[in-house]
């Protein structure tokens, strides 16, 4: 009975496009559609519900966690609707269930509305690490699973995931894939790793860079000819690069700044900003490449010159959030008012939607 209302609880979610679903004990469902939570017109959902639920479907390897600990996160399929992605916790001593959809169709560049042709050439590197940034539920996975999906088309590659939890399910096509849930299939991530580099892999894809170790294993992983892909939470790349560093002690900096400058190929950072066709977001993303430039300002620690260096663009193809938010807005794809909204510094960007560009030498029109 229990699972029977999740279940109609998720459809109900699936069939409203919703991207997440929030159950909090004693109150209705939630749907969050559009970036906006709805509340769904139902009967509370009890505790007992709640429990029920997770005794039916948590793996015998979680249920452990989840008494001692409290809180855990899992993949969830549907039949017939889809997969999801579920945080359970407890919150005042009762139960709270917070679902993320994902969808069954893994996602292209075209559907994400993400420019391909930087993306692409990311793809076909053979080493190094790509960082994929943003807040909470902007995309960072889906623009991922993008990227593993054109890999899966146009490359020859053996590709390892370690995910917490795995999300979407990629067929073997070009490539050859071997998808790791932490929890199920690894302890965790800095031993997943560990064990993935005696793995013969070409690209390792690390759902989320959490600690020292595991960043110092990506790192020498891209060091010995390995690509590895991973996202971390920060709101631009600016604030990604200092949370790389944030892992390590002062005496270690001027050797992680040498090892992360030699290993970056991009760091991309993604907010979702309204559509103004066909409802939903759409990702607006400001990329460092790492070129001889931004690899050097790295290396000498003047993090202060990143937003410049992506300012200026070039034929790096690094761009800022504004550079973006100004295709998006002439392309159609959102509003004008969105775009300033969103935007990190909204004089600039009202200045080039004048045609007033900031270049070294001065403005230009």
């Amino acid at each position: 009975m229990g699972n029977q209302i999740f279940n109609d609880l998720l459809r109900l979610a699936a069939d409203n496009g919703a991207s997440d679903v929030h159950v909090k004990s004693g109150k209705p469902a939630l749907l969050r559609i559009e970036g906006k939570l709805q509340e769904v017109e139902m009967d509370r959902i009890t505790e007992d519900q709640a429990l029920d639920f997770l005794d039916t479907i948590l793996a015998e390897s979680f249920k452990a966690r989840w008494e001692e600990e409290g809180q855990i996160d899992f993949g969830h399929t549907v039949e017939g609707i889809g997969r999801f992605r579920v945080a359970a916790f407890r919150q005042r001593g009762t139960v709270t269930i917070v679902f993320r959809y994902v969808k069954n169709e893994i996602p292209t560049f075209e559907s994400l509305n993400l420019e391909a042709p930087v993306l692409t050439r990311l793809c076909k590197a053979r080493d190094g690490i790509i960082i994929v940034s943003g807040a909470t539920g902007s995309g960072k996975s889906s623009t991922l699973a993008a990227m593993l999906n054109w890999m899966n088309g146009h490359v020859q590659k053996h590709i390892i995931t370690l995910e917490d939890p795995m999300e979407y399910n990629f067929p073997d096509k070009e490539c050859v894939f071997n998808q790791r849930e932490i929890g199920i299939d690894a302890v965790s991530y800095s031993l997943g790793l560990m064990s993935s580099l005696r793995q013969d892999p070409d690209a390792i894809l690390i759902g989320e860079m959490r600690d020292k170790n595991t960043f110092e294993t990506a790192l020498a992983a891209a060091e010995t000819g390995h690509l590895v892909m991973t996202t971390l939470h920060s709101i631009n790349v600016h604030q990604a690069v200092i949370r790389l560093f944030e892992f390590f002690p002062p005496d270690q900096q001027e050797q992680m700044r040498r090892q992360v400058a030699s290993s970056i190929r991009a760091i991309i950072c993604q907010r979702l900003v309204p559509a103004l066709e066909g409802g939903g977001r759409i990702p607006a993303v400001e990329i460092l490449v790492g070129d001889s430039v931004s690899r050097n300002v790295i290396q000498e620690g003047n993090f202060e010159k990143l937003n410049s260096i992506m300012d200026g663009g070039g034929e790096s193809g690094s761009h800022s959030f504004n550079k973006d938010l100004f295709r998006l807005i002439k392309a159609g794809k959102i509003s004008k008012s969105d775009g300033l909204a969103f935007s990190p510094n909204p004089k600039a960007l009202e200045m080039n939607l004048k045609g007033i560009f900031q270049s070294e030498g001065g403005i230009i029109g």
